[in-house]
């Protein structure tokens, strides 16, 4: 096992190497900040961030930065929704799924995932958009769930200009370093065992901030049954890069950092945005703008042309001002504006067109269809949600792999470990415990929509079959065909009755139908019966036949 000299050496030189093969990514994301998102422009920062700085010098459109804003909401929406369960667990063995105790665990624990995710001190939801900011604009965001000392959960995006990391052999991040600033101050209160130096640095420049590198990475030497650090399968290091000290040495049961990208290029680490996709077009855009301010203004306020000698004296461009000699004797203006000729309409339109190509980048347009055709009926609206959730799969099914999968089992480790999820059921815990994912976001949902078109459209088919043979019908399920849509079109399950409800409901109709059927029955019964009492009595009056009487 390697000294604490030795591990800082091997941290501080992976930092360089890693700082080395992220150069290039660094120059790129500080250009797509300055016109995409701003206030997140401090890729060129090495020191302290100068506080309220103005970083919107050399933005003239906002196009790139409003799409932005609408695809972090629209991620949002479609994987994480605040205002319903996204996702629930099941058991990973078939065979259980019908385990009632299972079923009742797996609910328990979701919903406690739930409330610790989104309880006031996680702060999941507000990090949570942070992070697909970045992943519009810079193609890679970083979100860091933290234990706070096991009474809930923390979540912190972590900035892409700290962020450097590695894959493993079959493409998972599984080595990220975050070299980020803390004052002298901060060091001490955090790690109080830091040293003479660290806290004389504390008195007398509390507030001056420092380098600081945390590393994770697998451990390479895993003592296999213990329960301290070095038995943890990540492990955690703090260096101060200044005094080249170790701060802290530690670990992870899982891995604390949640790196997701959109996508990848072949031989690339780092992810590429829909931003980088179609900065050309936002270079181009914010071009187009400047130029089309300066047609107006000159449209507007255009330059004055006057005659080149000294028969006019100095003019007045206010309203209403006197300008002597602005004329001449035989009433010809001496003085014209500059006409330019420039068609404002056609600038327009290009600004329009290269819009709409930033728009459909960040999937804006995508999410308008819906709301520009209310008028739809139910099948062309599954129609258009089954060809979103096509268009949609390959992004999102990438962020539920690299974000939400690694979020929630982290999550899940942290609760477990503090004794916050219940008693395991027998049968899953002779499995180990084995659960999987299964997403209820408005995705799952968009993609499953070619069921509910297919189950409108036949029966839409059958219809005049139906009319011809009414037995067709016979052949479905009426109450689970109802069901699966409203499933599909998001119906919240309390809305619907449950099958056992279903049961007592025809079995109270059934009744009713037979009540009915036996008062309706009633008169003819009586009738019958007064009949018969009839017959009998008069039968009983008829004398029986005598012996030899017509013989």
């Amino acid at each position: 096992m390697a000294t604490g000299g030795e591990l800082v050496n091997e941290i501080l030189r992976r930092q360089s190497q890693l700082e080395g093969q992220r150069a290039n990514w660094d120059s790129l994301w500080q250009r797509v900040a300055e016109k995409v998102i701003p206030r997140q422009n401090i890729f060129n920062i090495t020191g302290p961030v100068t506080q309220a700085e103005t970083r919107t010098e050399r933005l003239f459109d906002s196009t790139a930065q409003l799409a932005l804003e609408r695809f972090a909401a629209a991620m949002e929406w479609m994987l994480i929704p605040r205002t319903q369960q996204w996702h629930k667990l099941a058991p990973a063995d078939d065979l259980l799924r019908e385990d009632r105790d299972v079923q009742i665990y797996c609910d328990q624990v979701t919903r406690i995932l739930f409330e610790a995710r989104y309880s006031p001190q996680s702060n999941f939801a507000s990090q949570a958009h942070e992070s697909f900011m970045s992943l519009g604009a810079f193609g890679t965001g970083n979100l860091f769930i933290d234990d706070a000392l096991g009474s809930h959960l923390r979540y912190r995006v972590v900035h892409l200009s700290e962020t450097y990391f590695q894959e493993n052999h079959v493409g998972i991040i599984d080595h990220v370093h975050r070299k980020f600033m803390m004052s002298w101050r901060q060091i001490a209160q955090r790690w109080p065992a830091s040293g003479a130096e660290v806290h004389n640095r504390a008195q007398t420049n509390p507030f001056t901030e420092t380098e600081v590198v945390h590393a994770v990475m697998p451990r390479g030497e895993l003592a296999v049954g213990r329960r301290d650090y070095q038995g943890m399968p990540y492990s955690s290091c703090y260096v101060l890069i200044t005094n080249r000290l170790l701060l802290e040495e530690g670990g992870y049961w899982t891995m604390p950092y949640a790196v997701s990208r959109y996508v990848v290029a072949p031989r690339e680490v780092y992810g590429r945005s829909p931003a980088i996709t179609v900065f050309p077009d936002i270079n181009m855009v914010n071009e187009q703008r400047k130029t089309d301010l300066r047609a107006r203004q000159k449209a507007a306020d255009p330059p004055i042309l006057a005659p080149d000698d000294d028969t006019l004296a100095p003019f007045d461009l206010r309203p209403g001002a006197m300008n002597y000699g602005g004329v001449n004797a035989q009433g010809q203006q001496m003085i014209h504006p500059f006409v330019t000729g420039a068609r404002l309409d056609m600038s327009m339109e290009g600004l329009s067109e290269t819009r709409q190509i930033i728009n459909d980048a960040f999937l804006v347009t995508l999410f308008q269809i819906l709301v520009q055709t209310p008028e739809m009926t139910a099948t062309e609206a599954l129609l258009r949600a089954q060809e979103k959730g096509a268009l949609l799969a390959p992004t999102m099914g990438r962020q539920q792999s690299e974000l939400l999968g690694p979020l929630i089992a982290r999550e899940l480790d942290i609760l477990a470990r503090a004794g916050q999820l219940p008693p395991m059921p027998p049968a899953l815990a002779a499995r180990r415990g084995n659960v999987r994912i299964v997403y209820e976001s408005p995705l799952s949902r968009l993609q499953r929509a070619d069921e509910g078109v297919g189950i409108l459209r036949t029966l839409e088919s059958i219809a005049p079959i139906a009319q011809a043979d009414p037995s067709v019908m016979q052949l479905f399920d009426a109450e689970e065909t109802v069901r699966t849509l409203a499933e599909i079109n998001g119906v919240p399950a309390k809305l619907l009755r449950s099958k056992e409800q279903m049961d007592q409901i025809r079995q109270q109709q059934a009744a009713q139908a037979n009540m009915q059927n036996v008062i309706a029955a009633a008169p003819q019964a009586a009738s019958a019966a007064k009949d018969m009492a009839q017959a009998a009595a008069t039968a009983g009056n008829i004398p029986p036949p005598q012996p030899g009487v017509g013989q």
